[in-house]
Formats: structure tokens, C-alpha cells, sequence
């Protein structure tokens, strides 16, 4: 919706303004997605018509790719990311290359595809790198294989490989190179923080970029009814993934609890206080523009406009890092 507002296919204003220019699209079939992951309003199984149903929570409105592209190559100037969202079906790799080269021939801004790893192999992920693809996604989501197989293997229309989608991950980061591999994590589905954290350090040391959703429950999917995590912990696990990336924290600089939740972050208050103040663990997570300004920030993805900000799609204000604060409750994970 955000994008269909960028590109004025859509009247609209955020609740507060800013830059936006990371266009965000979605494939989308009369028959949707094939995939049946348990959290997902797209799910398969889950209640009703495809057409009728939500990605995230918010609407995609659908338009033609002729159209779009046009759109894009008239409004290029504030663009800053573009993002193809694949989906788990039969055609989607040779209509995401089709799009591309579309796009490709008009646009030169940044483009990313955020890929579905059932549809890929090797040489397929060479063909979009000779496209002119920038950056690949992969939207693992669960982070443990336990989680993954739970919620998007052994379910009544599953089917989707833990292995396959680290082989694709794999694939990726040699194919692409460093930095340009991302791996989509969520912070909420039953994980525990040190599940989260040691991924983010794994990931980290391999030159690929976490980033970090908030899981938020769709209607009539199978976990509708499982609780948003709170924001408190959803603060400090930004807080530590930004430290890792930026600080050179290790698994050890932290420490947990029994159940594997995070007790106490090592170096120090005025370290901490330091990168609280910046802001910048609290922005969206997205893949960076042209010149390594934020790209992709996906304005409202984790929370309602009416809600909390849950990752800003900006920097902070000051009066932002003040109610941070207050969430993130800093002394209680120095002590």
C-alpha cells in the first residue's frame, strides 16, 4: 500500500511523513501461493478466497506490470529500493524474470528479490544475478529447525525444507557475495532469544545480513491466536542484533537464562547509552540504496499505524528515543 502510494496509484499519507521510495511488489496468482506456513495470512489453508486474503496486514493492491513499470520509471528520481516478493508456486521463477528484465530495461534503481527457495536452484539464482538482480532475500522466518518444521513443514499443506532453504542461502552468498544476501528473521513464533542471537552472530561472521521481523498475528491463520512478543523484548533483541553488526559482539558478550532469554548485554553503560542514542538499532531493517543509505523500510509492516512503532522507517526523534527507552529498560540488562 505504501508503494501504491509512492508510485500514485493509491491516494494516502503516512501518520507521519517522510522519504519513502522503497517499492515493495508481490507476485500474485488466481490460484496464490502454494506454500502453508502456520503465521501467514497467504497461507494455503488458511479460511477464504485468495483474493480476499492479507499479506502482513495490509493491503497490495493489484495492478498491471506494464503499468507499474511505467509508474517506476516516472517517479525514479525518489526511488531508493525496489523489491520482487516471490511466492511458492509454479510459474513464479519464470514470471520473476520476466518482471525483471521489465524493470531492468527502464529503471536503474536497486532491486532486490526476496526469492521463494521451492522454486530455486543454483543456475537459477545465476540467471538473476545476469539479469541485474542487486540482492537476494530469503524469508526463513523460524529460526530453529525445529520451528521451521512445526510451522511450515509438518502442517495440513506444508511441505517446505529447512535444508532447502539453506542450500539457497548458501547458493546466494557465493553467487552475490558478501553483503548481498539477506536472511529474513521473526521475533515472536516461540523461539528464545539465545536462538535469535546466535543466528545473528553465524549469520554475521558469513558476511550476510539478518533482518529482523516482528511477528504479528493474522486473522484465521492457524496461530491467530498466539501473542504478539512483547515490545520490551522485542527492543533489546534490535538492540543486540545492531550490536553484533556494529560492535563486534559475540555470543558471549551476552547472557541468558535458563529458558534461553536474555539476561544481561556485556560493555558497559556508556557503550550501550552511546548506541541507544543513535537510534539507528530501532529503523527498519531493509536492504540499503545506491550509495548505502537505508533503502527498503516497509513503513507499518510489524504494527499498525495506530500502535507503537515497532522499527521506524526513520531515524528516531528525539522524543522517539525517549519512549524507546522507556520500552527497552536498559538498566535492567546491565545489571
Amino acid at each position: 500500500m505504501a508503494s501504491a502510494i509512492a508510485l500514485r496509484f493509491r491516494s494516502g499519507r503516512f501518520s507521519r511523513e517522510f522519504d519513502f521510495g522503497g517499492i515493495n511488489l508481490l507476485l500474485n496468482y488466481d490460484e496464490g501461493c502454494r506454500s502453508d506456513c502456520g503465521y501467514c495470512g497467504l497461507a494455503r489453508t488458511r479460511p477464504g478466497d485468495y483474493n480476499d486474503k492479507s499479506f502482513i496486514r495490509v493491503e497490495w493492491p493489484l495492478v498491471r506490470t506494464d503499468e507499474l513499470v511505467e509508474r517506476m520509471a516516472e517517479h525514479e528520481e525518489k526511488l531508493t529500493r525496489l523489491c520482487i516478493s516471490m511466492v511458492t508456486h509454479g510459474h513464479a521463477y519464470t514470471d520473476t524474470c520476466d518482471i525483471t528484465e521489465r524493470i531492468a530495461a527502464r529503471v536503474r534503481t536497486p532491486l532486490s528479490i526476496l526469492v521463494a527457495p521451492p522454486t530455486l536452484n543454483r543456475e537459477r539464482l545465476e540467471r538473476f544475478k545476469a539479469l541485474g538482480v542487486d540482492m537476494i532475500g530469503i524469508g526463513l522466518d523460524a529460526v530453529t529447525e525445529d520451528l521451521f518444521r512445526n510451522l511450515r513443514t509438518n502442517v495440513p499443506a506444508g511441505g517446505l525444507k529447512w535444508e532447502k532453504y539453506w542450500e539457497v542461502v548458501t547458493d546466494a552468498r557465493e553467487i552475490f557475495g558478501p553483503w548481498k544476501v539477506n536472511v529474513h528473521t521473526l521475533v515472536g513464533l516461540g523461539e528464545a532469544d539465545e536462538d535469535l542471537i546466535r543466528l545473528f552472530v553465524q549469520l554475521n561472521e558469513r558476511e550476510i545480513f539478518p533482518y529482523l521481523f516482528c511477528f504479528n498475528p493474522e486473522p484465521d491463520s492457524r496461530m491467530a491466536d498466539h501473542p504478539k512478543s512483547p515490545i520490551q523484548r522485542w527492543r533489546r533483541v534490535q538492540l543486540a542484533k545492531h550490536l553484533i553488526e556494529t560492535e563486534g559482539y559475540g555470543l558471549a558478550d551476552f547472557r541468558f537464562g535458563e529458558d534461553g532469554n536474555l539476561l544481561h548485554i556485556g560493555g558497559g553503560e556508556r557503550l550501550l547509552e552511546s548506541v541507544v542514542d543513535t537510534g539507528v538499532p530501532f529503523v527498519t531493517n531493509g536492504c540499503p540504496g545506491e550509495n548505502g543509505e537505508p533503502g527498503c523500510t516497509r513503513p507499518y509492516g510489524s504494527y499498525r499505524p495506530s500502535e507503537p512503532f515497532r522499527d521506524y522507517p526513520f531515524v528516531p526523534t528525539a522524543d522517539d528515543l525517549a519512549e524507546i527507552r522507556q520500552q527497552l529498560r536498559l538498566d535492567e540488562v546491565l545489571q
